[in-house]
C-alpha cells in the first residue's frame, strides 16, 4: 500500500516520537472458526485497542453512498451548515474547532469539522427528557435528498456489526456472549454516529496543532470507516515518555475498532482504552465514526471474570449517562458561543 504519511519523526515540544505504521489483526466476522476469532480479537485487546473487522456484511455500495453523502454535506456553505448546529443533545453539524480534547497540548480546537446523529426519540417520549436522547436534526431533503434515509440506513447497520464484535469482546473475557445484549447494556445503547472532515491542513504538534488532539474514547467500542488517506495514530503506552506513536493504516471496506473508556473498567484494565489522535497531512480526510455507547441508566462495574481477592477493581461504579454528559462537556464548546455569535 502506498505510504500517504510522514514517517518517522519527532514532536519536539510534546516529548513524544512517531514511527511508522502499526499492523492490527484483522477479525473476521463471516469467520466459522469463532475460537480463532476469539484469540485474535483477545491479543488485539491486551497489545493495543485496535483492530481491522472485515466481512461486516454492510455492502460496499451502502459504505460509497455514506461517503458520498458525508462529502455533499460537509461541501455546504457555511451557512446550510450553521442552520443544523449542533444542540444540547448533541445532534447536528459540529464547526471546526468545536472540540477540545487535548488542552494541555493544543493551542486551539480540533481542525475537523462534524455532524452527529443519534438514536431517535420523539420529543414527546418520556425518554428525551434524558441528555443525549431526542430527535435527531437533518439537512433539508431539498439540499440532501436520500441524505437522512442513507444515514439511518447506515446507523442501524453499523448497530448489528457493533453487537457481533462485542459478543465476540465477550467470550474473551470468559463471559456469556449475550452479557453485553442486556436492556441495561446495548439494550437501548446511546450509539452515535458522527461523520467527520478534516480539511486539507497540516498538523504541527509542535506547536499545538491538530486534526484530533489526542484522546480515548469514552464508551463500549468504537467503529470507526476511513477514506485512503493517512492521518489516524496511536500510542500503546500513554503513561511512556516519551509517547510513541504509531500511525493506522486505512483498509478498504474494513473497520478500524477501537476500545473505549467503559471497557477498559469493565474489564478492570485487562483490556486498555488507547489513546489515539489525527494529523493533517495537507490532504482532505473524511472519516465515520460509530460510537457505541452502554444505555443512559447503564451501571458499570468491574466484571466478575476481571477480579479477584489479589486484584480487586481499580475503579468506583459509575453510571454511564453521567460520565459521557460530563466528558461532552469538558471536550465541546459552551453553545452559548454560538449563540452570542449569531446574535
Amino acid at each position: 500500500m502506498e505510504n500517504k504519511h510522514s514517517g518517522t519523526g519527532n514532536d519536539n515540544a510534546t516529548g513524544t516520537a512517531t514511527k511508522e505504521v502499526s499492523f492490527l489483526n484483522r477479525i473476521d466476522l463471516s469467520s466459522p472458526d469463532i475460537h480463532q476469532s476469539v484469540s485474535l480479537l483477545k491479543q488485539a485487546c491486551l497489545d493495543c485497542g485496535f483492530f481491522y473487522v472485515i466481512n461486516h456484511g454492510i455492502s460496499e455500495e451502502l459504505m460509497e453512498e455514506v461517503f458520498e453523502q458525508n462529502k455533499k454535506f460537509f461541501e455546504l456553505p457555511l451557512s446550510e451548515k450553521m442552520k443544523v448546529l449542533r444542540n444540547e443533545k448533541h445532534r447536528g453539524y459540529t464547526p471546526l474547532f468545536d472540540e477540545l480534547l487535548d488542552p494541555d497540548n493544543q493551542v486551539h480546537g480540533d481542525y475537523k469539522e462534524g455532524y452527529y446523529i443519534g438514536v431517535e426519540v420523539p420529543e414527546d417520549d418520556p425518554k428525551a427528557e434524558k441528555p443525549f436522547y431526542g430527535p435527531n436534526v437533518w439537512p433539508s431533503d431539498d439540499i440532501l435528498p436520500g441524505w437522512r434515509h442513507t444515514m439511518e440506513k447506515y446507523y442501524l447497520e453499523a448497530l448489528e456489526v457493533a453487537r457481533a464484535i462485542v459478543r465476540i469482546i465477550a467470550l474473551a473475557l470468559d463471559l456469556e456472549a449475550d452479557f453485553f445484549d442486556k436492556p441495561e447494556i446495548l439494550g437501548q445503547p446511546l450509539a452515535l454516529l458522527r461523520l467527520l472532515k478534516y480539511p486539507g491542513q497540516i498538523s504541527d504538534p509542535s506547536n499545538g496543532v491538530y486534526g484530533a488532539g489526542a484522546h480515548t474514547d469514552y464508551g463500549l467500542i468504537t467503529l470507526l470507516s476511513t477514506d485512503d488517506v493517512y492521518g489516524l495514530q496511536i500510542c500503546k503506552d500513554k503513561y511512556a515518555q516519551p509517547r510513541v506513536w504509531e500511525f493506522i493504516a486505512p483498509l478498504k471496506g474494513a473497520f478500524i475498532v477501537n476500545l473505549g473508556d467503559m471497557l477498559e473498567r469493565w474489564s478492570n484494565c485487562l483490556f486498555k482504552s488507547t489513546l489515539h489522535r489525527v494529523l493533517g497531512n495537507g490532504q482532505e480526510r473524511y472519516s465515520i465514526a460509530y460510537f457505541v455507547e452502554p444505555s443512559f441508566d447503564c451501571l458499570v462495574e468491574c466484571l466478575p471474570t476481571c477480579k479477584s481477592e489479589k486484584n480487586p477493581p481499580k475503579f468506583p461504579p459509575v453510571i454511564y449517562g453521567d460520565y459521557l454528559g460530563q466528558r461532552y462537556k469538558d471536550t465541546h464548546i459552551d453553545l452559548n458561543v454560538y449563540n452570542k455569535l449569531q446574535s
